[in-house]
């Protein structure tokens, strides 16, 4: 290895990019292109970063596997930094192996990290959680030990396990001051502000206010019975019916939530459950008898009662009722959740994530365009979408260790 490819990547491991380039801009081999595809992706140029990473690939001969192997782990962050959830998985799981098997631990860490981070994007805890399980954070550089521990805080904070998060948080700090890279301390910061922003919103008695995470975590802790419109599920301490694919049901049992402990008029339930804007006889009995699954459904957890003009909901053992429910409500809300980190997504990337066809996720951008909520960049299949005016940091592009052939 020669001294200005080694000088280029001790630049880059210490997150200067234009130090680098200025070693390695003018060379055309193998590690340099991987080099400049590295700077390219840490100064945001994610395209050309792309382009000079597949060449360099290209470039290393049929015995640097390690090499070829690292430029696809490159590509990988590249991919999950644009939020292209269609680059191909199993080629980061294919060099992930190879660097395994070739004694690279700590790219092999690392591919493992990025591994997770998708796996969560996509909602995929159990797997994300038992991947992690399974790396060695030992040979982790202070940059990587910092990715992994922004993991396990992403992993915390779904499963609302508000201290563990903020211990994670805690630590990827120290390990961003460690590695003295700013962008890395920026996204720890970004990272920290989800348990500084109201996470939900709390429905009791016909008012709301808004909720933080770790309130989140206390109040389905606490024994009170809570309609869950962020999970469509009602709750009660550890036993939870979830209505996650009975709608009709789901919407009965928070209009009687949230006018706890009044009753809800037939006309009410049925507006709110069936959109019925003029009700006759066969909405009324429908009526009745979605009343009977909801009553069964909650039977351990309340009753749905009859009264003169509607129906009311009683808790077991005279509990409170509140209903949880989202910052934001709405046909597309789940499409701007995703849109809040401040990264640009592709249309196909969120139908993945929301787990929906592309066709429905395209309709609600351009809903959200028209209402100004988001904003188009690019054109054709190199369209992107992101939420405007907020601030987003890169995510660091760290290749830890040496790329060319050892």
């Amino acid at each position: 290895m020669d001294s200005m490819i080694t000088a280029a990547a001790r630049a880059l491991a210490a997150g200067d990019s234009l130090g680098a380039l200025k070693r390695v801009a003018l060379r055309d081999d193998a590690p340099a292109l991987a080099l400049r595809g590295i700077a390219m992706a840490q100064l945001g140029d994610l395209v050309r970063a792309k382009v000079l990473l597949k060449s360099a690939a290209r470039a290393f001969g049929p015995k640097e596997a390690v090499a070829r192997a690292r430029c696809v782990v490159a590509e990988a962050e590249i991919a999950l930094v644009s939020r292209d959830l269609s680059w191909p998985a199993k080629a980061l799981d294919t060099a992930w192996a190879t660097l395994e098997a070739h004694g690279d631990r700590v790219n092999a860490a690392h591919a493992g990290n990025l591994k997770v981070r998708r796996l969560l994007l996509i909602g995929r805890l159990d797997e994300a959680e038992r991947t992690l399980a399974g790396l060695d954070p030992a040979p982790l550089p202070p940059a990587s030990t910092t990715a992994r521990e922004l993991a396990i805080a992403g992993i915390a904070i779904r499963r609302l396990k508000t201290e563990a998060a903020r211990a994670a948080l805690t630590r990827a700090a120290h390990s961003a001051r460690q590695a003295n890279i700013p962008a890395l301390t920026a996204e720890v910061e970004a990272a920290s502000l989800a348990l500084k922003t109201p996470a939900a919103r709390l429905i009791a008695r016909g008012e709301g206010r808004s909720l933080l995470l770790d309130e989140v975590e206390a109040l389905l802790a606490s024994g009170t019975l809570v309609v869950d419109a962020c999970r469509h599920a009602v709750r009660q301490g550890n036993a939870m019916v979830s209505l996650s694919t009975r709608p009709v049901l789901f919407a009965l049992a928070r209009a009687l939530a949230e006018d706890w402990p009044g009753d809800v008029p037939r006309g009410t339930l049925l507006r709110r459950a069936f959109r019925a804007k003029h009700a006759d006889e066969s909405h009324r009995a429908r009526l009745r008898v979605e009343i009977g699954r909801l009553r069964a459904e909650l039977k351990d957890l309340a009753d749905v009662r009859a009264t003169k003009r509607g129906f009311a909901l009683s808790p077991q053992g005279g509990r409170e009722i509140v209903v949880l429910a989202p910052p934001v409500e709405g046909q597309d809300a789940s499409v701007l959740a995703l849109l809040a980190d401040g990264e640009s997504w592709s249309s196909s990337s969120l139908a993945i994530a929301l787990g929906t066809s592309p066709r429905t996720v395209q309709r609600a951008l351009e809903q959200l365009a028209a209402a100004g909520k988001v904003q188009p960049l690019g054109h054709g299949r190199a369209r992107r979408w992101m939420t405007p005016l907020v601030p987003g940091f890169p995510t660091i592009l760290l290749l830890p260790g040496p790329l060319p052939s050892d």
